[in-house]
């Protein structure tokens, strides 16, 4: 698990959403050495920051994804945790981790939401922004 107090990648662009007293920020990356496009195959990593500005205890126990390509097509991913883990951060805490995604054209964009717990029980949604997946050098726009 990796607890931080600031700041991503200053060279990508960076995707907030802020929902109640949880921040999520995002910054995507196209990593070309990864991706095979006379294959079809456009490769993106993503950085995920999390932060809590409240004073509860917030578990994030689950994820949904949608993914859009290029030519609209939508990929909807749901799963337990982030990146293997159940992160629990405390007031005035902040979670970073690092993911994947592969595109079958060569930009698209992704948004989401992660399920959470306060230490009482209470459950809620937090919006992950939705961020754009375009080549270097294109016109930067969300689809």
């Amino acid at each position: 698990m990796s607890r931080i107090n600031r700041r991503g990648n200053l060279d990508s662009p960076v995707y907030e959403a802020r929902t109640g007293d949880i921040l999520v920020r995002v910054s995507p990356a196209y990593l070309p050495e990864d991706s095979n496009p006379e294959n079809g195959r456009w490769i993106w990593s993503y950085t995920v920051e999390i932060e809590n500005h409240g004073q509860d205890t917030v578990t994030l126990v689950s994820r949904h994804w949608v993914i859009t390509d290029g030519l609209n097509r939508v990929e909807e991913v749901r799963g337990q945790g982030v990146v293997g883990e159940q992160p629990v951060l405390g007031p005035r805490e902040a979670f970073r981790y690092a993911s994947g995604c592969p595109l079958g054209t060569p930009s698209g964009a992704m948004r989401g939401t992660y399920q959470m717990v306060t230490a009482g029980g209470e459950a809620f949604e937090v919006t992950i922004p939705e961020f754009s997946l375009h080549l270097p050098g294109a016109r930067r726009r969300l689809n």
